[in-house]
């Protein structure tokens, strides 16, 4: 191994400790890690700059804009006190309809605040009709988790898969592609959680939460719920209008081709500035430069894997095992490493860490990289092992006062049928 290649692992290692401990906060671990590589050379200045103002960094920075202002509109609030009443007259099933509607919402909006407005509504209302919470609060996350995955712009970490792919010389995908495969993932996964996930949990009314959580969590978000509890906002009309219509153009902009999404949701924010719907210092407080940190530093830490060749030469360990498996032993394998990896890390460093092996390994193998890179987004969502996977899961914790097994108990068997839905859908929609 050469020394950048030493210093890349090293690095790379350190980070992964750091993370698996906790007690550093995963944005600084890979600033941290982006900083040493650049010192010891194997990162040059320009491709860290590179980093820093990616596609995927400028793409999220504008829609955190963007779905900021749509908060403090008070529409997303209204939205979910409208769905309670609907929990009122349709009862338990109401209860689903609301948690449906919120996964489709966050297809298009990141979930943190839906969840943050949905759980206490869903936890009143389930009460209020001698329901447990129990049986609901857990598959809001969950299902919020898979609507996350449905669109390009759903969760950061397609985002990001999308932006490394276009690095590696690959095509990028548009705003809907990936949407048939993550649907038929949450309609196998929406089923189990509907049929079988409520009958795992215990039914008993919810304690209060056992322990405060702090580790790193799906899109890079850290500490305690209380600082995403934002106060459910009074409707403004005009700007919950004007915040919605710039949103809706800048989906059709992207979901048309028009423009890229990194450039139609740059002009979507900056309309909102220029409309006064969010003032620049609103615009600067929804950024969330803790999330848009963590991404580019591990890009740049994804960029040392790459360009040392120790992205390949893993493919090509990878390929020795699995090869006489084919391409869909290899997607079945890479897909399971992934979901267990993100069980441990954010989906962002996971996705940073498999990103350039997928792409590698196809490529090794003579097949489209396509179902690979599809592969790496769905598994590097799928945070449902455990509590602190993913913010909403931590969220759903403190709010319902659940277990640690409480996870492991629904969310095992979720990650297991998802894998087989994820193995049916990936080459049927995107064939080796």
């Amino acid at each position: 191994m050469s020394f950048d290649q030493i210093a890349a692992l090293a690095v790379l290692v350190a980070i992964v400790v750091t993370l698996i401990h906790g007690k550093l906060r995963s944005d600084v671990a890979a600033l941290s890690g982006a900083a040493a590589l650049l010192l010891l050379g194997v990162i040059r200045p320009v491709e860290v700059q590179g980093a820093f103002a990616s596609p995927a960094v400028i793409a999220l920075a504008s829609l955190f804009v963007i779905a900021y202002a749509i908060e403090l509109s008070g529409l997303l609030g209204l939205l979910i006190r409208q769905a309670s009443k609907l929990c009122v007259r349709l009862g338990a099933l109401g209860l689903w309809v609301v948690i449906v509607l919120c996964g489709g919402a966050s297809a298009f909006l990141n979930n943190t605040p839906i969840v943050v407005l949905a759980a206490p509504v869903v936890k009143d209302v389930a009460l209020g009709m001698n329901l447990s919470p129990k049986r609901f609060l857990i598959p809001l996350s969950y299902v919020t988790i898979m609507g996350g995955a449905c669109t390009l712009i759903g969760t950061s970490t397609n985002l990001l898969v999308n932006d490394m792919a276009r690095n590696a010389g690959q095509p990028i995908f548009t705003l809907f592609e990936i949407t048939p495969v993550a649907l038929v993932i949450a309609v196998f996964g929406g089923l189990y959680l509907y049929l079988l996930g409520g009958r795992l949990l215990r039914s008993d009314d919810p304690g209060p939460a056992r322990v405060q959580a702090h580790g790193q969590t799906g899109d890079g978000l850290l500490g305690d719920a209380a600082l995403f509890a934002a106060a459910d906002r009074p409707f403004d009309p005009k700007r919950a209008f004007l915040a919605l219509g710039v949103f809706v153009a800048v989906i059709v902009a992207a979901g048309l081709g028009v423009a890229p999404i990194a450039a139609s949701a740059f002009a979507g924010a900056v309309v909102l500035i220029l409309l006064r719907v969010v003032s620049p210092d609103e615009a600067y407080a929804g950024l969330r430069p803790e999330v848009l940190l963590l991404i580019a530093g591990m890009v740049v830490v994804g960029l040392a894997i790459e360009v040392t060749g120790l992205a390949s030469q893993g493919a090509d360990l990878l390929i020795g095992a699995i090869r006489p498996l084919g391409p869909l032993g290899a997607l079945i394998i890479l897909y399971g490493v992934t979901l267990f990896a993100t069980e441990l890390l954010s989906n962002v460093a996971v996705a940073v860490l498999i990103t350039p092996v997928a792409v590698a390994l196809a490529t090794s193998l003579g097949v489209d990289p396509r179902p690979f890179l599809v592969g790496v987004m769905m598994a590097a969502s799928a945070a449902f092992a455990t509590p602190f996977g993913y913010q909403t899961n931590v969220l759903v914790f403190q709010i319902g006062g659940y277990s640690y097994m409480d996870f492991v108990r629904v969310g095992v068997p979720l990650n297991l049928i998802t894998w087989v839905a994820a193995m049916i859908a990936i080459p049927v929609f995107f064939p080796f």
